[in-house]
């Protein structure tokens, strides 16, 4: 499989700030998306967890660096540090320069603040000394100020254009002593403008790129990824409004600042910088719209009327109910009026842009336009064709005669947080669904992947969540642990079956629920390396007698980022696949599967065609927890769907053991942190 890199990793552990890990995930997603997956990780997945493989970048933000000593002394920094000198790259602002340095030095002489000692990394073999100018408080502003950096432009040779001057958020970081030392190999990235209140050496450095074994990193004394957008008013600190004046006049400068430095560690920067979209009206459809009535029936308890409008006020989100034809009625007005509160914060509506700001997103009210009359119009909703959809459910259950009923209530939204969270964390909502409701979404701005993942979800991914109750009383005969497989398989079978000349693609699944595809890209290979092109996310929730299952999926369909697509794969003779065709057929296939599965449980048939279509055929995999013994994987036991795999001798002779594997759960990678049980 391709070993492509695609995540990057922000440490949100013990000694970070809230506020530090907020702005460095704020500016790396707007920089890197969509090639990479922005993730926050603890200090428990750094130690644990099988994350250096697939991570491109390792990020420690701004905090205290004695708190990273604390939990990451030792092993993990063992981890961090071999994770580089392979050829990993590590970023660190702040507290993560501090930390990436030889020796720190923090407030010398001032015995309640004072920092001096080794640091393991040692990344910089030099030493980190600060604060480089005086007035820094733990947990305050005080301190903080926009300093002058003046860019060593002959660093960023083949990084792009790069300014001369940048304007960056200072708040207590350090100067890189004597960075130009010939028996180093550090480059100056930038040096610091102002006179320095410590010794700073002859070069004042601010920012470091230091070369490590075969990787490299950057540690920097400024923050280049505060924006000024990101910083409220502290009417307490005598100047704050200016100094957020002064780096929103120099903003530009700093982001072109940050983009080379991300260059120049190797990553692939987005030629634009990834703005934040406004969530849009989610639009409630019926493939017979006279039904939208019964489904709003269905919510009367739910519903709170006030001032004559609709309202649900779910556990997570509230919702606002809107006709087509009053849907613009008093918005203008009400906008401009305070909003009810809910947990003691404003609500607001979503406006047609944004300010680039974080954003709250739980603040903001989700407006539900119900459509009883008729399906939206396309301009309405321009990039999902409501017709289009319905009428390609209707033909593929021509041939899926079982699948009638999945589908036949749909809510779209060009831009929504995450499909699986509208419907996952509002319960009251998701209490009142049928099996089949299906949630789905142009773009999403803060889906949700396995553990901390984030699965990236650009427009032209096939977004959706659907919704399947599944009856207690079958759970110990048909657990529900199968459904992810069924999914896995209608997936695989729907691209394969979206039309005719369609079941050639290259497509297949990796256990227990990513979808891989054959990369176009590499063709020097006498091996066919495999790319993710789409994953699946279940949540279950009980409620009166049923486990209400949420199954999210998202592909690659029409973007070729960030790995590869659908459409990428296709034969030049073979038309690209529209989202809205390849939602309804996933839909019937799984309704299909589903309930056959319901019918008659994991049948030999089910497994079948689950293996027809999966990449572990006799995969040999090492089990590190149990001393590295060796086994291949020759299925799935179809009691709760682990790994079936035999043991391995010497020369891989089987020794006639046969063990069921399962997950350690880790975020990354299945297949690494495997655990056993005997089952023969």
């Amino acid at each position: 499989m391709s070993s492509r890199k695609l995540n990057v990793l922000v440490y949100n552990g013990t000694g970070t700030t809230v506020e530090s890990v907020k702005h460095a995930i704020y500016s790396l997603r707007r920089l890197l998306g969509p090639n990479y997956a922005v993730i926050p990780v603890s200090d428990t997945v750094l130690l644990k967890e099988p994350w250096a493989p697939s991570c491109a970048l390792l990020v420690f933000p701004g905090g205290a660096d004695l708190g990273y000593c604390r939990v990451l002394n030792g092993e993990g920094n063992s981890i961090i540090s071999q994770f580089v000198r392979r050829g990993g790259k590590y970023l660190g602002f702040c507290a993560g320069a501090y930390y990436g340095s030889k020796k720190c030095e923090f407030e010398v002489g001032n015995r309640p603040m004072e920092v001096i000692g080794s640091r393991e990394l040692a990344f910089f073999p030099g030493t980190c000394r600060g604060g480089a100018f005086k007035g820094f408080q733990y947990n305050s502003e005080r301190g903080a100020r926009a300093v002058r950096i003046n860019v060593e432009k002959i660093a960023f040779k083949g990084a792009g254009v790069v300014p001369e001057v940048v304007t960056s958020y200072y708040n207590g970081g350090g100067v890189f002593v004597d960075a130009k030392d010939p028996n180093n190999d550090v480059e100056v990235l930038a040096t610091y403008d102002d006179k320095l209140d410590v010794e700073g050496g002859d070069e004042n450095a601010a920012v470091v790129y230091c070369r490590v074994g075969q990787g490299a990193a950057i540690l920097t004394g400024p923050h280049p990824e505060f924006a000024a957008v990101n910083l409220s008013p502290h009417h307490d600190v005598d100047g704050y409004d200016a100094l957020i004046a002064k780096l929103r006049q120099g903003d530009a400068d700093r982001v072109s600042f940050l983009k080379a430095c991300l260059t120049k560690l190797g990553l692939e920067v987005s030629q634009e910088s990834s703005g934040v979209p406004s969530l849009s009206s989610l639009h409630l459809t019926s493939i017979n719209s006279s039904n939208i009535d019964d489904l709003l029936l269905s919510w009367e308890e739910i519903i709170s009327k006030e001032d004559g409008e609709e309202y649900i006020r779910a556990e997570h989100d509230t919702f606002h109910l809107e006709k087509p034809e009053t849907r613009w009625d008093m918005h203008p007005l009400k906008d401009s009026l305070p909003q009810k509160e809910i947990t003691g914060e404003e609500l607001t509506t979503p406006s047609s842009a944004t300010d680039e700001a974080l954003i709250n997103y739980t603040t903001i009210v989700k407006r539900i336009v119900t459509h009883e009359r008729a399906w939206p119009e396309a301009k309405a909703t321009p990039y999902f064709n409501h017709a289009a959809f319905f009428s390609s459910l209707k033909d593929y259950r021509q041939t899926d005669t079982e699948a009638d009923e999945w589908g036949n209530y749909l809510m779209y939204g060009e831009v929504l947080t995450s499909t699986n969270t509208i419907l996952e964390k509002n319960f009251k909502l998701l209490s009142k669904l049928p099996s089949g409701f299906t949630v789905t979404a142009t773009t999403q701005v803060a889906g949700r992947g396995r553990g901390t993942n984030v699965w990236v979800s650009p427009a032209g991914s096939l977004i959706m969540s659907t919704v399947i109750n599944h009856p207690a009383h079958l759970a110990a005969s048909r657990p529900i642990v199968f459904i992810q497989y069924l999914a896995a398989v209608a997936i695989v079978q729907a691209i394969k079956t979206y039309d005719t000349g369609y079941e050639v693609l290259p497509v297949k699944l990796k256990w227990p629920n990513d979808i891989y595809a054959k990369d176009p890209r590499n063709t020097s290979s006498s091996e066919p390396a495999y790319v993710k092109i789409g994953g699946i996310l279940s949540n279950c929730v009980y409620s009166s007698g049923s486990y209400q299952i949420v199954l999210g999926i998202g592909i690659n369909t029409t973007n070729g980022r960030p790995t590869t697509s659908l459409d990428a794969l296709l034969p030049s003779h073979l038309a690209p696949y529209r989202i809205e065709k390849l939602t309804a057929r996933i839909l019937t296939r799984l309704e299909t599967l589903y309930k056959t599965f319901v019918r008659n449980g994991f049948t030999k048939e089910l497994e079948r065609a689950y293996y027809d279509e999966w990449l572990h055929g006799r995969q040999i995999v090492t089990l590190e927890a149990q001393g590295g013994v060796r086994a291949r994987i020759v299925g799935i036991t179809t009691d709760w769907g682990m790994l079936k795999a035999e043991e391995l001798g010497r020369d891989d002779k089987p020794t006639g053991k046969m063990w069921a594997l399962q997950s350690d759960e880790n975020s990354f990678d299945f297949f690494r942190g495997l655990v056993k049980r005997k089952i023969s």
